[in-house]
C-alpha cells in the first residue's frame, strides 16, 4: 500500500500495528528521521528503549547477515508490549532479507520499520513494499507540514486552542524553517505557554522563532526602507564587525525592495502580495513590510530597485571604491529617496 497526500502524516502519527512493515523514504534525511521517530513512538508507546522493545539494525549490515532481521522480528521480548525492529539507512541490497522477514511475519511479531533515502521507481525496496498487500510505503516529500499536522504537534505540546491568526503565522514559519528547527520551535512554544490559558499570539510566535545574525541585516534594511538614515551608521558598524560581506547586504536589500514592490503592485493590496511571497513573511514583520510598501508606492519602489541593481553591478565590477562604503552610501540614498509615488 502506498500512502499519498495528507494520509501520509495521518498514518505516521498513528500507524496500524497489525501491518507487518512500514517503509519511510525521502531525499531529506531530517524529514525522514522526524517521521520515523513519530511512527516508532506511536507503535511502541513510552519506555520502548528502556524495556528493550525497540531493536535497531543498520540496513547495510543485512547484506552480510541476512538472518539478523528475521531473528529479531521473531524474538520474544522480556517485557510485555509491542515491539519494533528499526532498519535504518537501508540500501536496495537489503531487500531480499526484508522480503524473507515479511513472508515469515505473523501477528505478535515485531513490526518492521525501514527507512531509506531517495528511492527511484526501479528501487528494489519500492518494488518489494509498494505492491505488497499488507506492508505500507510512506514517501516523504520536501513539502512543509500542513495546518492539520501543525495542529497535532501543538496538541502534543499542550496547545489545543490556537487562534486562526497564530495558526496562519505558524504555517508561514513552517515554510521558512527546516523541519527539525520548526519542530523544536513548536516544543519551545508549548513550554512557554505551559500553564498559560491565554490564546497564542503572533507576537509570541515571532519572539520564540529562531533568531539569527540576519536580524541585524533586517534591522539595517528596515531603517533604510523607513527613511531612518540616522540609524544606518551604528547598524553598519555592527554588521561590519560580524564580517558580513557587502555584496550580501546589497542582495538582501534588493530582495527586500523587490518584495515591497510585489506587495505594492498586488491588486489585492500589500497584505495579499506579502502572503504570496516565498519564503513567506509572518507575524509583526509582515505588518511592518505592509506599512513600508504602502508608504513607498509602486513607482518609487521601481526607482529603489534600479538603485540597488546599479549598486550590485558596481560591487561586481573592477571599481576600486571601498565595497562597504558603496553599500552604505546606497542605503543612505535609499533612506532619503522620495516616497508615495503610485
Amino acid at each position: 500500500m502506498i500512502l499519498k497526500g495528507p494520509e501520509i502524516a495521518r498514518y505516521l502519527a498513528r500507524p496500524d500495528p497489525t501491518r507487518p512493515a512500514l517503509l519511510i523514504h525521502g531525499q531529506d534525511a531530517m524529514r525522514v528521521a522526524l517521521k520515523r521517530a513519530e511512527a516508532v513512538a506511536a507503535l511502541t508507546g513510552p519506555d520502548a528503549e528502556a524495556e528493550m522493545r525497540l531493536t535497531r539494525i543498520p540496513g547495510a549490515s543485512l547484506r552480510r547477515d541476512a538472518a539478523a532481521l528475521l531473528d529479531e522480528v521473531k524474538a520474544v521480548g522480556f517485557f510485555p508490549g509491542p515491539r519494533v525492529v528499526l532498519v535504518d539507512d537501508t540500501p536496495d541490497a537489503a531487500a531480499p532479507a526484508i522480503a524473507v522477514a515479511l513472508d515469515a511475519w505473523a501477528h505478535g511479531d515485531a513490526v518492521i520499520v525501514v527507512t531509506a533515502g531517495g528511492l527511484s521507481k526501479g528501487s528494489a525496496l519500492r518494488k518489494l513494499f509498494e505492491p505488497h498487500r499488507t506492508a505500507v510505503t510512506a514517501p516523504i516529500y520536501d513539502d512543509p507540514p500542513g495546518e492539520e499536522e501543525i495542529a497535532r504537534w501543538l496538541a502534543d505540546a499542550g496547545l489545543r486552542a490556537v487562534p486562526p491568526a497564530a495558526m496562519r503565522d505558524l504555517t508561514a514559519l513552517a515554510r521558512a524553517l527546516d523541519p527539525g528547527d520548526f519542530r523544536q520551535t513548536v516544543e519551545k512554544i508549548g513550554l512557554y505557554k505551559f500553564g498559560d490559558d491565554s490564546p497564542l499570539t503572533p507576537d509570541e510566535i515571532a519572539a520564540l522563532a529562531p533568531a539569527t545574525v540576519e536580524a541585524d541585516v533586517d534591522a539595517l534594511i528596515d531603517a533604510a526602507a523607513e527613511g531612518r538614515s540616522d540609524a544606518l551608521g551604528p547598524l553598519m558598524r555592527r554588521i561590519e564587525a560580524q564580517g558580513i560581506a557587502p555584496v550580501t547586504l546589497c542582495i538582501a536589500a534588493l530582495r527586500h525592495v523587490r518584495a515591497l514592490h510585489a506587495a505594492a503592485s498586488d491588486p489585492g493590496g500589500a497584505a495579499a502580495g506579502l502572503a504570496r511571497l516565498r519564503p513567506p513573511v509572518f507575524g509583526p514583520r509582515r505588518d511592518r513590510m505592509a506599512r513600508q510598501a504602502q508608504s513607498w508606492g509602486m513607482r518609487a519602489l521601481e526607482d529603489a530597485m534600479h538603485l540597488m541593481v546599479d549598486t550590485d553591478l558596481t560591487l561586481r565590477s573592477r571599481s576600486r571604491a571601498p565595497a562597504m562604503a558603496v553599500v552604505e552610501r546606497a542605503l543612505i540614498r535609499l533612506a532619503m529617496m522620495p516616497r508615495g509615488r503610485r
